[in-house]
């Protein structure tokens, strides 16, 4: 991600009388703004909007009950349009402006001063693309990341619950993390810390305040006593489909160019999540006897999760070596982890999300080096590099547990996180919509 921006004001008098003084001077201050690069970067939003709805929404909607499916559907549709406007509202200020090392400030409040002649940096110097680009695909991904969330308390939770909560760890969580990785002022992007497209800032971050949320929010009437199967495979499997073809919008646009850089993150996105799949069904079959569609979906997002901190880094090998750890880790995190635990992390954010997330971060640490195909410097330390990668993930995991902890118990005291058993027996559907995602 770039860390911050720029605005730059069409001047053209300006620009002239720099000529006149020094054209070399002037010719280097001026900006670029390619339009294939625009192209790109509008296209990689969209395809990240297509990650949410439908593709997380399906990927959800079909692992909870039938009874359930259209309060799945609601919760990430509208988490999504909520942290869109907020985003717009203070959320993009907050965390690429400012001059703090966890809070950015409110320069850009209602995108003050951002207008169409308004540009943002790249990784190349004196390549721009248009702010208004940037906005957007950045609250792409603070969207998704508060989306993904409620699959970890699905089924049993408020919808007025869902909202409320989604606001206040958006803007306490969401944004301070983002803040401290990707902007040139916070904390973790001075310590050079990697996380190419969001292993911390999406994955762990909302990987932790999905278990936190698992806990408080409490397990399902008959969790553990009786069975509670996917309604749907065929629909997870097509929205674990949209993720991938999503995903590569969401890491290939991180390069925010449409260059060399966004075509390592195309291969290495598509190489992970393929090895990770492998990598999975061959665990649950080696474990279970069978390989499964749910395996191989989750399997999937195992390796998407891992590779996103990762996909402009490392090498096309180093991205399978990841996607073939990341999908045996996290089938543990499903399985054993989730048993060791004790929490009904519903959907498994946390076992998938967070616990890949943390894979992809520290391995970032080691693929990147380029004896190992990665593009980091010739002097690049392994070790020193896993250290600065740790720093990230615990103050990640910190941050988000605390911000969560305390976002969920006000949302209990002022809206009540749970419906009542008799809701949650009938399904949240009808008692929250009014409506069934099924005729009967």
């Amino acid at each position: 991600m770039m860390r911050f921006l720029t605005r730059l004001p069409a001047a053209v008098p300006a620009l002239l009388g720099a000529l006149l003084l020094s054209p070399a001077a002037a010719f280097a201050a001026e900006a670029t703004v390619n339009k294939g690069d625009v192209a790109w970067m509008m296209t990689a939003t969209v395809l990240v909007i297509a990650m949410t709805i439908p593709g997380l929404a399906l990927f959800y909607g079909g692992l909870v009950r039938a009874k359930n499916m259209l309060s799945v559907l609601m919760q990430v549709f509208v988490v999504f349009s909520l942290i869109t406007v907020l985003w717009a509202i203070y959320g993009y200020s907050l965390a690429f402006t400012g001059t703090g090392q966890f809070f950015g400030s409110f320069e850009k409040i209602f995108l003050k001063g951002v207008g169409v002649d308004s540009l943002a940096d790249t990784f190349s110097e004196g390549i721009k693309i248009p702010e208004y680009v940037f906005i957007a695909f950045q609250a792409t991904f603070a969207a998704i990341t508060c989306a993904l969330i409620v699959g970890a308390f699905a089924e049993r939770i408020r919808f007025s619950a869902v909202l409320l909560f989604s606001v206040i760890w958006f803007t306490f969580s969401y944004l301070p993390v983002a803040h401290m990785v990707w902007y040139g002022e916070g904390l973790l992007f001075k310590d050079g810390a990697l996380d190419f497209a969001g292993g911390t800032v999406v994955h762990i971050n909302a990987g932790v305040a999905g278990l936190v949320g698992a806990y408080l929010v409490g397990k399902r009437l008959g969790y553990g006593k009786e069975a509670m199967p996917p309604h749907s495979l065929t629909l997870t499997m097509v929205g674990a489909s949209l993720l991938w073809v999503g995903w590569f919008g969401f890491n290939a646009g991180s390069a925010l160019e449409a260059n060399s850089t966004a075509a390592l993150a195309v291969i290495n996105t598509l190489l992970a999540t393929g090895a990770a799949t492998l990598s999975w069904i061959a665990g649950e079959a080696m474990s279970k006897g069978k390989a499964s569609m749910l395996g191989a979906a989750s399997g999937a997002v195992a390796g998407l999760v891992a590779v996103t901190p990762a996909a402009g880094t490392v090498g096309p090998m180093g991205a399978i070596l990841l996607g073939l750890i990341a999908g045996l880790v996290c089938l543990w995190g499903v399985n054993g982890l989730k048993r060791l635990l004790g929490a009904d992390d519903a959907l498994d954010v946390f076992g998938v999300h967070g616990v890949g997330g943390i894979v992809g971060a520290l391995l970032t640490g080691v693929f990147t080096a380029p004896w190992l195909g990665g593009t980091g410097a010739e002097d690049f330390s392994i070790a020193g590099q896993v250290v600065i990668q740790a720093k990230g993930v615990i103050i990640t995991i910190l941050w988000s547990g605390v911000v969560s902890l305390v976002a969920y118990k006000l949302v209990d005291m002022m809206l009540g996180l749970r419906v009542t058993d008799e809701e949650e027996r009938e399904g949240l559907d009808i008692v929250s919509h009014g409506e069934s995602a099924y005729s009967r």
